[in-house]
């Protein structure tokens, strides 16, 4: 697996400062458990963070708000996010943290249907400002053409999914937001598995979809 498509600098620095909700958090984490090159990213980042604020201690100009980010930067270690187990058997699609929030692997999930063979898992968390779902695209399908109020990060999980130019397969991870109108579309031959997080509820350019948006809570 090469991971191509990596979350932002912007998104890992407030990862590694501990500003991120629960939802964000979770995305790049799972991330981060497919990523050997965004976690060595990680910690390259959490050594400059903690090199500057040793310095800024030993000058005395460390305030409170700096204090907080430091012990955040020593207790966070990237060795704290595992890869995905290689086993000799089958191993887990799913990585951890997320296979923990779901309570266990692809085959022990229970899927609601969305419609057009689309199935989606919301998953719980403490966080008020993003909604957190598992997403099932069939084989060869679109997801309907939308934009954004807000941000949304797309993580692949199984399968890929294409959108434009690009394809964004297993480890991959999509930032998108107002700006981008677009029609992801799972590639032929397997369903596409997705962890996706919004702050907002997508905005479908098709009325029907958007008439069917409370019921189906996208």
């Amino acid at each position: 697996m090469s991971v191509k498509h990596h979350i932002s600098d912007a998104f890992l620095i407030d990862y590694a400062s501990g500003t991120l909700s629960e939802g964000w958090s979770l995305a790049v984490a799972t991330h981060l458990a497919l990523c050997p090159k965004c976690r060595k990213r990680l910690a390259a980042m959490e050594g400059a963070a903690g090199a500057l604020l040793d310095k800024s201690a030993e000058s005395g100009g460390e305030d409170v708000a700096w204090a907080r980010f430091k012990a955040r930067t020593i207790d966070v270690k990237v060795e704290e996010i595992k890869p995905v187990a290689a086993s000799p058997k089958v191993p887990p699609v799913l990585p951890e943290p997320l296979r923990s929030y779901l309570g266990g692997d692809l085959g022990d999930l229970k899927w609601r249907a969305l419609g057009r063979g689309a199935y989606q898992i919301l998953i719980d968390t403490k966080d008020t400002e993003t909604q957190v779902r598992l997403l099932r695209i069939p084989a060869g399908k679109p997801v309907p053409e939308h934009t954004h109020e807000g941000r949304e990060l797309t993580l692949v999980l199984a399968g890929s999914f294409r959108d434009g130019d690009d394809l964004f397969a297993r480890g991959d991870i999509e930032e998108a937001d107002g700006d981008l109108l677009h029609t992801p579309t799972a590639t032929e031959g397997e369903d596409c598995i997705c962890l996706a997080v919004t702050e907002a509820p997508l905005k479908f350019s098709s009325w029907i979809v958007r008439l069917m948006q409370p019921i189906l809570k996208i």
